[in-house]
């Protein structure tokens, strides 16, 4: 909207966003993506208030103000005509939550965050793929290429660790014990933790770095025509988009019925590993999930194959 983009005021609200930004970026270590989209919700709600209201501080937000904001955000329609889907209204109502929580910590007069109810969501169906699924992708890179057989081991990696995106394009090639087939890494939150190579994927790996010619840091890196190199390689680092593309292209080269990503991989790990019978708990420190109810989101599909196991052979024992 054209009105979303004028010039307002500095506010006192705007200023404690910014500290609050501060205070998950310094206190909270929270991931750079969260705070750019923290900073995206927040600073909607910002300009919504500036031309709503004329009074502008923690005080002058109570229930009436969510109200009528949250009837903005279920009407508000992006400059391409596409409105905000529940998931994203859910997103904005989330990120406003945390910041009213951190202003009463702060010993700041406002509306309690538990007031305000988080919006009812469509339930997302959950992608993974099967085995045969995974097995067709993984086949796809011609590893006669060192594009190839870069691109290959990327895919091992990704389905034997459930790493995320964010975390896959951080490592460098000294974390990696091939020996042990296990390295560590910080996740969501600064949280760290272990996590383990497939022999298969261990295999792949020790063969892509091994038709490396160059000592550089970055674990996987470009493959450019005169590319522009520092000592150790930074520049060359693969970005999360590029790693997003690595897979999408492959997806699309083997056929798969499902618009499947990176974080496809990463559900598909974790379910290959409840279905072969692994507790959920044992999932959740390999996923690298804070909370059990976030890895509670795969216990559908296992439930599934109780249900089928359940329909298959009860009342058949005479």
């Amino acid at each position: 909207m054209a009105d979303e983009n004028k010039k307002l005021v500095r506010t006192e609200i705007d200023r404690l966003i910014e500290e609050f930004l501060e205070y998950l970026e310094i206190e909270k270590n929270t991931s750079p993506l969260t705070i750019r989209n923290y900073k995206h919700y927040l600073t909607r709600f910002s300009s919504w208030l500036k031309r709503n209201y004329s009074k502008n501080n923690p005080g002058s937000i109570n229930l009436d103000v969510i109200k009528k904001y949250r009837v903005y955000l279920s009407r508000f329609t992006a400059p391409n005509g596409i409105p905000l889907s529940r998931i994203t209204q859910s997103y904005h109502v989330i990120a406003l939550r945390s910041f009213l929580k951190w202003l009463i910590k702060n010993d700041y007069k406002t509306l309690s965050p538990e007031k305000i109810d988080l919006p009812k969501t469509e339930s997302r169906s959950l992608k993974f793929l099967t085995t045969e699924q995974v097995e067709r992708l993984l086949s796809q890179p011609k590893i006669s290429t060192p594009r190839g057989l870069r691109d290959k081991a990327i895919l091992e990696v990704l389905f034997s660790t459930g790493l995320r995106v964010s975390e896959l394009v951080k490592l460098n090639r000294d974390q990696v014990d091939l020996s042990r087939n296990e390295f560590g890494v910080i996740g969501k939150g600064g949280k760290g933790r272990i996590v383990f190579l497939s022999d298969k994927a261990s295999e792949w790996l020790g063969s892509y770095l091994k038709e490396r010619a160059e000592s550089w840091k970055p674990l996987f890196v470009r493959y450019v025509k005169n590319p522009e190199v520092t000592e150790d390689g930074k520049k060359m680092r693969l970005t999360v988009r590029t790693i997003q593309r690595i897979v999408k292209k492959y997806v699309r080269k083997a056929k798969i019925p499902v618009d499947a990503s990176v974080h496809t991989l990463r559900h598909s790990f974790a379910t290959d590993l409840l279905m072969a019978g692994a507790d959920i708990r044992s999932v959740q420190e390999l996923l690298g999930h804070k909370n059990i109810s976030t890895t509670q989101i795969y216990t559908h599909i296992t439930n599934k194959k109780l249900r089928d196991i359940h329909q298959a052979f009860h009342g058949k024992g005479k």
